[in-house]
């Protein structure tokens, strides 16, 4: 019986896709396409940067960015919501023009459709904890849930799900709070 043997896509192969407003990313050189993100995706993507951004002219710990390039391996680079990383490894992984290496923090917000939740819940978890992301969270702008997954022996394991008034915190930010509801402003 034959094998079908595929071949693998690199991050160097990013570089080769179209500039056709659609997001293209490779996980374990696997391509994935996806379309340009709409506007409740955007919101809350904008809300939760404008909170994190005030948060860290108080506390200026690190840095949070919008739709980086990440690259995680050879065979993995996606571009994620958001993400931070702090001020003590920005100059290990965010020197140059793309992130090299884990972020501490990714959040990825979902867009309707089942494919694209699974994309966010299962694949780019498994991924993002294999390569040592410490805090993960899946933004649901339909269900208006915010999980909340940590680094637990290698893989990213949920602490909670936050909704309407419950407070967001997290280890990575010291004295960060907000209320999941602010992130879902319109």
């Amino acid at each position: 019986m034959a094998t079908e043997i595929k071949p693998l896509l690199t991050v160097v192969d990013l570089d080769l896709m179209p500039d056709d407003g659609n997001r293209y990313e490779v996980i374990e050189g696997e391509l994935l396409v996806s379309r340009a993100p709409g506007l409740a995706h955007q919101r809350v993507s904008r809300n939760l940067l404008v909170i994190i951004s005030r948060y860290l002219e108080q506390y200026p710990i690190g840095e949070v960015l919008a739709t980086p390039g990440v690259m995680l391996s050879e065979l993995s680079g996606v571009i994620p919501d958001l993400i931070f990383i702090s001020n003590e490894r920005r100059s290990g992984i965010a020197s140059g023009e793309r992130v090299l290496g884990a972020p501490d923090l990714v959040v990825e917000i979902v867009s309707p459709g089942a494919e694209n939740a699974r994309r966010d819940r299962v694949a780019k978890r498994h991924l993002y904890g294999k390569y040592g992301v410490k805090e993960y969270w899946v933004i649901d702008p339909e269900q208006r849930i915010i999980e909340i997954y940590r680094s637990q022996d290698g893989s990213l394991e949920l602490v909670g799900n936050f909704r309407d008034e419950e407070t967001v915190t997290s280890p990575l930010l010291p004295n960060f709070e907000c209320a999941a509801a602010s992130i879902f402003i319109v």
